[in-house]
């Protein structure tokens, strides 16, 4: 039995060896950062059996968990978190992480690459043909300093820097960013797309994974990057009907419920801490 979010679940074992421990893939997954979801899409929709470890790093790392001093509140007695776990199974201390028995394996593409080969799933996602293998890594060479350079600030401007500093960001600096994403999108277009189905032609590939989930991160901020794109929202839905319209959105639900963070009250001596960085890296 495969396992939802928001809970472990193991996969079953064989008739008589179920009371011998096994230890299979686990997969220490934050929903809310695209790499994560891109990994969690694949190995459900491939149908690879896995436990998920479902880590909050916003809530764990970002806003803590310890008790406010003087509160009176007892420390959690629960044990390690899977964010504490995660951060012992990956040596960059950070998510996505995989633990397959004894191995570990940090980075998203170097883990969708190990799922592949380990459970020689269709072709079609990392082709065995050496040039369409070669436009997947073209693509995934390309996304990182143009598509994933500029669609996660969106969260950050809209959402997270307001919760975390108490203001908003001046619009300019929202149209700065859409600006460079636009200008990502239009290349995205007419450089990748073009008249294709999905991006290497007929068939869904990893570049199409890894290229819708930081796509709809402007999306769950109420920036509609879809909205006057036809032929993007044409691969979208292309893209939904390949992994499944359910899984597909059942990833995307913590994403797109993402303004429930406002609700959160964080600590102000770590409002002070991060305020300036945060700043800092928009600069």
């Amino acid at each position: 039995m495969r396992g939802g979010p928001g809970r472990q679940s193991r996969f079953s074992l064989p008739a008589g060896r179920a009371g011998r421990r096994r230890m299979g893939l686990e997969l220490y997954l934050d929903l809310l950062s695209q790499p994560c979801r891109s990994i969690y899409i694949f190995a459900r929709s491939n149908n690879i059996p896995f436990e998920f470890k479902q880590v909050e790093l916003f809530k764990d790392s970002v806003l803590g968990k310890k008790p406010a001093a003087g509160s009176g509140e007892e420390p959690s007695r629960a044990g390690p978190s899977n964010s504490d776990r995660a951060g012992k199974v990956s040596l960059l201390k950070k998510v996505p992480a995989l633990k397959d028995g004894d191995f570990t394996l940090a980075e998203c593409t170097a883990i969708l690459l190990y799922l592949t080969r380990k459970y020689n799933t269709p072709d079609h996602w990392y082709p065995s043909d050496i040039q369409k293998r070669a436009r997947v890594d073209e693509y995934l060479s390309w996304h990182h300093a143009n598509i994933r350079a500029n669609a996660p600030k969106t969260m950050w401007i809209k959402v997270l820097i307001p919760l975390i500093t108490g203001q908003p960001l001046p619009a300019e600096k929202l149209q700065e960013v859409m600006e460079g994403l636009f200008a990502s999108l239009k290349q995205f277009e007419e450089r990748f797309l073009q008249d294709k189905a999905f991006i290497i032609g007929s068939e869904i590939s990893l570049a199409d994974l890894v290229a819708i989930v930081e796509l709809m991160q402007p999306v769950g901020v109420g920036c509609d990057i879809f909205e006057d794109r036809p032929r993007l929202l044409a691969w979208r839905r292309r893209v939904e009907d390949a992994v499944g319209k359910e899984l597909f959105f059942q990833a995307h639900e913590m994403l797109l419920n993402i303004k429930e963070l406002s609700n959160i009250q964080i600590d102000p001596q770590l409002k002070e801490h991060l305020t300036p960085l945060l700043m800092k890296m928009l600069k």
